[in-house]
């Protein structure tokens, strides 16, 4: 596996980093938007929700731009791709094996049924 993608599967090993990145998926939003949205839904004050925006950022689940006053994060879609990708290889291993899992239990019926 490579590092990056070890990288973003810790960062999203948290709740909160997740729920951040569902709340970015519609667009970029504020430092302050995004830690109101979690420090309302998970009880953190705005220094913590900080700490995971920094988490996410530091392993490149999400981009940071300056704007004034204020700072606007948005996901690197890259990221995402990478997770995907490895879903995806995971994926297929499980589908044949469920696959396989499915005909065997058709069977099962099939004799109970024919008894």
């Amino acid at each position: 596996m490579e590092v990056f993608l070890v990288q973003i599967m810790d960062a999203l090993g948290d709740p909160v980093r997740r729920r951040l990145v569902e709340l970015l998926a519609d667009g970029e939003r504020s430092a302050g938007q995004l830690a109101t949205a979690v420090g309302a839904e998970f009880g953190i004050s705005q220094p913590a929700a900080s700490r995971h925006l920094r988490v996410l950022r530091e392993a490149g689940v999400v981009d940071s731009e300056p704007r004034g006053a204020v700072r606007l994060y948005s996901v690197r879609p890259e990221a995402l791709d990478e997770v995907e990708r490895w879903a995806r290889r995971v994926r297929r291993f499980w589908d044949g094996h469920l696959d396989a899992l499915g005909t065997e239990i058709a069977r099962g019926r099939r004799r109970r049924d024919d008894d």
